[in-house]
């Protein structure tokens, strides 16, 4: 039991909603949310079902959100001690473990049960599988025990691209293990450029993130040794599999070019927080905008444009 200077009673039922919604952590969700639909716009070959995509979106959000959750009832010691979690709603007292944790139990039940009911098994499974894998291995045994935390840790975030691929298809290709792989490699030096920030959060507490351990240098090689086989992971949905055409192909090139070229920045000023700062927000965009660029490029309008100008290219040739 943590006891807290800080406990104190909510005033109103909205700010009872409040607490319980803070801790889902909703600013992670979206980025999860946006690598289950470009996976199920390439699955669906632009043409998603948008009750099925709903339902997915909304299943995939109630797993993610009990994920966290849980997470911040684990955690809720070391939340305490960092000034920047101090006053989560677990560690200010605000909501007690006990009512969190039935929380958490109704939101992953309602994730399963509605993602089994109007999507498929392999959908529910695979969001639940998130959810254990992110407790269990991520939360309890890496967080705080191995530096490879992050790296291993990856997968539960990548596991909701494979439940867009499984919610339309109830199977599951090398497309969307591709993708699986992409978010996978995606998130060390996303994160990383993160721990660089708030490197002496993490050592106050005693969580071995890369920094703490290695220090800066060591943390910023890493970081650009994955961001370039990120960024090559990524042209390969175009070529060999052709899961996805041109307009992907290029957006990912571009999209690539400018992560590569900060993460080389880092690599030179491994100690400038500024330019971590700046990776940091633009792997955000970057991972956001390379799946709208599945989702474009998925369209069928984008297909017979892409054709037309081949077609005139062709005419002119």
């Amino acid at each position: 039991m943590i006891e807290t200077n800080v406990s104190r009673h909510h005033d109103t039922f909205l700010q009872t909603v409040h607490s319980y919604y803070q801790l889902t952590k909703p600013r992670i969700i979206p980025l999860l949310l946006i690598t289950t639909a470009g996976s199920m716009w390439i699955a669906a070959k632009g043409e998603v079902n948008p009750f099925l995509l709903v339902i997915t979106l909304i299943g995939g959000t109630l797993a993610a959100a009990s994920a966290q959750t849980i997470n911040c009832i684990y955690d809720r010691d070391i939340d305490y001690e960092m000034e920047r979690t101090r006053h989560r709603p677990l560690p200010s007292g605000k909501v007690q473990p006990r009512d969190a944790l039935i929380f958490a139990i109704a939101l992953a039940a309602s994730s399963f049960t509605l993602l089994a009911v109007f999507a498929n098994l392999l959908a529910a499974f695979l969001a639940f599988s998130g959810i254990v894998f992110y407790i269990l291995v991520y939360t309890h045994w890496l967080k705080r025990h191995s530096t490879q935390n992050i790296v291993i840790g990856g997968a539960a975030g990548a596991i909701p691209a494979l439940v867009g691929w499984a919610a339309v298809t109830d199977t599951l290709s090398w497309a969307a293990w591709l993708i699986f792989a992409i978010v996978f490699l995606w998130t060390p030096p996303h994160f990383w450029a993160l721990a660089l920030m708030i490197r002496d959060d993490y050592a106050k507490v005693g969580i071995p993130m890369l920094p703490v351990v290695v220090g800066d240098k060591a943390t910023v090689r890493q970081i650009w040794y994955y961001t370039v086989i990120t960024v090559t992971a990524t042209v390969l949905l175009f070529y060999p599999l052709h899961a996805s055409g041109f307009v992907y192909a290029a957006i990912a090139l571009i999209l690539g070019g400018i992560f590569v070229h900060k993460s080389w920045r880092l690599l030179q000023n491994p100690e400038d927080r500024t330019v971590a700062r700046e990776l940091f927000l633009y792997s955000i965009s970057y991972m956001m905008l390379l799946c709208l660029g599945m989702v474009i490029d998925s369209l069928p309008i984008t297909h017979r444009l892409v054709t037309a100008v081949i077609d005139r290219f062709h005419l002119f040739s």
